[in-house]
């Protein structure tokens, strides 16, 4: 289809939606989160991820087993890119601003309900990190909130651009976009087994292939590390342990905590529901056991071990045993504990077992013995077994033992009024060709191919009224350096800079992106010059006129000239906050 798709821009709410395709913050897919998954698709269409199939890193991946390929994205996503989440990369908004661009069409008191900076206090969580000194935010009055705009795959890799940068990065939304698109393109893993998960403070994606596995910033977690008790694991249940599911996304659709009308797919929904209780689910054994142990360290105080070493009885604090896996490749799991006592020095063993200290040997024994049995009976016997213990201290250690091995996560009710809608059908067999086609052809009936037109910034097959919305109202970082300063001295800057776009072909970045990484095509460049001036002159009369390799941006009858690589006719005219397309 090789005709300009067009959406109806006259109305407030869609122009906001398709505005928001281009920055992408938190707060826009909070609130349109049909946004979620066209970033997906985006990436997927995007030249970089399959441009690393070509990589030696990842030859013959397509023969090998899940677990292999999974590993394998991972430690590539590890090398390539680091998680950044710092304030000044893309700016910062206030409630106020959010709320007068929002509240004419979403319920803002709901807002504050459900969305962590708004003022969510559903969570003891919140209170316990203080969730704006936890982001650097404390310095701020309460009023200010980062924008935390989302990534394109292009806009990641431009990160080792920036300084003090050598690799590309993203936030945690973007991070998992990329996994999620690197999954089906070198993986080739369905999209239909490829759910991304929402919550207030994180997102993080839900994989049903085999056990499942949930991708988390650079990592994966299989359902044996969940339960490993790692402080990467740790790191990796606060989300689904302490905060509420406000999106899940997929190729179908979506599902809102907030929203009565839900566009996923209800078997799809359900299907991931079913598989996710049942990943973050585990019967005890003793391996979970001392992983909990591990896990909850206050606990590890109550253990000691008996051993044989050599030919007598020896006891050792449990977490004495914890200290040196530290520096060991065997840990404390009854697996290779053998290995790890004979690691351990001499003189931290004891001839005689420890007064008021649990025998885990003892324990063990009970948990093995009722392999089965609820934790009550366990806890009942262990209780009986440990008298020199209060048995509130034990009945407070199986309350934690029991939410370590069953998490109950807090997704969207499946009680939703589903609205089927059109998807593109893509398939792992697809090139990226047939792929791009497939998004393309099926625009006009499907909102989330649209959407994802508009989030690859496929210049030549969207109106740009969006585009230069976005570009002139929500790029607030290329100021802070720039304040003060003439049209001409930005200009002179802007001539010096590298004329080179992050994005291939007729795509543009948008100008904190050009800002932030030293490069921009003469139009990119024109649009960030464009920004300056009104930022400085809200009643500023501009006009860009692009001519292929030429950009003119006229502004009190100066001409400001730039060289273009890109294939664009186009004359932008912006008064004020009035833009016109032509």
């Amino acid at each position: 289809m090789d005709s300009r798709i067009t959406a109806d821009f006259s109305d407030p709410k869609t122009l906001e939606k398709y505005s928001s395709a281009f920055t992408l913050s938190d707060m826009e897919i909070f609130i349109f989160p049909e946004l979620f998954y066209p970033l997906v698709l985006a990436n997927i269409i995007s030249p970089v991820i399959w441009e690393w199939r070509n990589d030696p890193w990842f030859s013959d991946i397509e023969k090998k087993s899940f677990t292999y390929k999974a590993n394998r994205i991972k430690q590539y996503i590890i090398q390539n890119f680091v998680f950044n989440l710092d304030l000044s990369t893309w700016g910062l908004t206030t409630k106020t601003r959010e709320i007068e661009r929002f509240s004419n069409f979403f319920d803002m008191q709901v807002l504050r309900q459900s969305n962590a900076l708004f003022g969510y206090e559903g969570d003891k969580y919140y209170f316990d990190i203080d969730i704006r000194k936890h982001f650097g935010l404390d310095k701020f009055n309460s009023d200010v909130i980062p924008y935390w705009k989302t990534e394109t795959v292009e806009a990641m890799c431009a990160f080792r651009h920036k300084e003090n940068f050598t690799t590309g990065g993203g936030e945690c939304v973007s991070l998992s976009s990329l996994y999620a698109a690197a999954m089906f393109v070198i993986g080739r893993i369905p999209l239909e087994k490829i759910f991304l998960i929402a919550t207030p403070l994180h997102s993080q994606n839900f994989i049903t292939e085999k056990e499942g596995l949930i991708t988390n910033n650079r990592r994966i977690v299989t359902k044996n590390m969940w339960f490993n008790g790692t402080s990467l694991s740790e790191k990796a249940r606060r989300a689904l342990e302490n905060e509420k599911v406000t999106i899940v996304s997929h190729i179908s659709g979506y599902i809102h905590t907030i929203y009565s009308d839900a566009t996923i797919d209800k078997e799809a929904y359900e299907y991931f529901s079913d598989k996710l209780h049942e990943f973050l689910k585990t019967d005890l054994t003793n391996l979970v056991f001392i992983n909990f142990l591990r896990f909850k360290s206050k606990y590890k105080s109550l253990f000691q071990f008996e051993c044989v070493c050599p030919g007598k009885k020896r006891y050792i604090l449990l977490e004495k045993m914890f200290e040196y896996e530290h520096n060991s490749k065997f840990n404390a799991s009854p697996e290779t504990r053998a290995q790890l006592i004979s690691e351990i020095d001499g003189d931290e063993f004891h001839m005689s077992p420890l007064p008021g200290k649990i025998m885990l040997n003892d324990a063990e024994k009970i948990i093995n013995d009722n392999l089965g049995n609820s934790l009550d009976v366990i806890e009942d016997i262990i209780i009986k077994a440990s008298s020199h213990i209060p048995d509130e201290i034990i009945h407070e250690m199986f309350i934690d033992l029991s939410e370590f091995i069953s998490i109950d996560p807090r997704i969207p009710d499946a009680t939703r009024n589903y609205i089927r809608t059109d998807v593109p059908h893509i398939t792992n067999d697809d090139s990226r060709d047939e792929i791009i086609h497939k998004i393309v052809h099926h625009s006009g009936r499907s909102e989330v191919s649209l959407l994802a037109i508009y989030v690859s910034r496929l210049m030549d097959r969207i109106d740009w009224l969006p585009f230069v919305k976005a570009a002139l109202e929500r790029n607030p970082v290329c100021f802070s350096e720039l304040e003060g300063k003439s049209t001409e001295q930005v200009y002179k800057m802007l001539a010096e800079m590298t004329n080179q776009s992050i994005y291939d072909d007729n795509r543009l970045a948008l100008p904190d992106e050009v800002w932030n990484f030293g490069r921009g095509d003469g139009i990119e460049k024109a649009l960030l010059l464009a920004d300056v001036i009104v930022q400085n002159d809200k009643s500023a009369d501009i006009s860009i006129m692009a001519e292929n390799k030429k950009i003119s941006l006229t502004y009190n009858k100066e001409d400001y000239i730039f060289e273009s690589g890109k294939k664009f006719r186009k004359t932008i005219l912006i008064r004020g906050r009035e833009y016109k397309i032509i």
